[in-house]
């Protein structure tokens, strides 16, 4: 369960915001998307490769 401290005071938009932001990390909508459809995991493994060439070029070409 996801609690956020309010300091007093504290604006309710604030505390929404916070709220919103520690939701995020958990992850809990990403996985109820990717759960919708079923990849293949030779599918995933491909993506995830694709997307890690992708990076080292982007790093690549900062440098």
């Amino acid at each position: 369960m996801i609690v956020v401290q309010l300091k007093e005071g504290e604006n309710i938009e604030r505390a929404l915001k916070k709220f919103k932001r520690k939701y995020e990390k958990t992850g809990v909508v990403k996985e109820l998307r990717s759960r919708q459809a079923f990849i293949k995991p030779s599918v995933q493994k491909r993506k995830r490769k694709q997307h890690a060439v992708y990076v080292q070029q982007m790093q690549q070409n900062e440098e």
